[in-house]
């Protein structure tokens, strides 16, 4: 399906289709390409900021007896990796992506990394060029909707939120999660990542994303935590 004719099924009144382009080409397809393209790494970075503050406006309103720490888990777990790669699918983004070859090849349309951005750079892209009002009605079509589900989901568990309010419950102290290896091809990479607390190694993960490997991080501190606990 082309972008053009998907903003129209979707009555979305666009201005500047460039944002959308932008939007959809993955690192892969702007490397191959003969002209210079951009890719949607910055859209990414500008949706992820508009998606915590509109999921956060919504949740703050609409769930005025919750706690600062059910909600930051709630927020939390709606933005995730997996949870907006699934919503991308409910959009059929994937369908829109241009991709490189080999990327194609290796499967990139349905990782959920790859949808994962994807969401984020569509979302930066609606807010850029339609302002907040279009980015909600695409909210309330995905995220809002399934708040209450993803809110008692237990497939979806937020380690790196449990690992830190864990530790803040002795004292204020923050984790820090550090990338200490990235290995494989660039079209299918595997990140390696440690959370430390001043300056000591709680954990370690691995993840075909950094996201992905901090939580791996963050559950294996926990684990490590509790069996400390339990000889003690």
């Amino acid at each position: 399906m082309k972008i053009l004719d998907y903003l129209i099924k979707e009555n979305i009144p666009f201005h500047s289709l460039k944002y959308y382009k932008q939007a959809f080409t993955h690192s892969s397809y702007a490397n191959e390409a003969q002209n210079k393209l951009e890719d949607y790494e910055r859209l990414e970075f500008m949706g992820d900021a508009v998606l915590q503050l509109f999921v956060s406006e919504y949740l703050f309103k609409s769930y005025p007896d919750y706690p600062e720490g059910e909600l930051t888990t709630l927020r939390s777990k709606l933005v995730r990796e997996e949870s907006l790669a699934k919503f991308a699918r409910e959009l059929r983004l994937e369908e829109l992506i241009y991709l490189g070859v080999g990327e194609e090849k290796s499967g990139g349309r349905d990782r959920d990394s790859v949808l994962c951005d994807i969401f984020e750079s569509f979302v930066g892209a609606l807010y850029l060029d339609c302002g907040k009002k279009e980015v909600i009605k695409i909210l309330h079509k995905t995220i809002f909707k399934h708040v209450d589900d993803v809110f008692h989901s237990e497939e979806i568990i937020d380690y790196k939120t449990k690992l830190q309010e864990l530790i803040q419950a002795d004292d204020r102290r923050s984790v820090t999660y550090k990338l200490i290896a990235e290995t494989g091809p660039a079209n299918a990479p595997e990140f390696t990542i440690n959370v430390t607390l001043d300056g000591m190694v709680l954990g370690t993960g691995k993840g075909t994303s950094k996201k992905k490997a901090e939580q791996q991080s963050a559950k294996d501190a926990l684990l490590k935590m509790a069996k400390t606990k339990e000889k003690d």
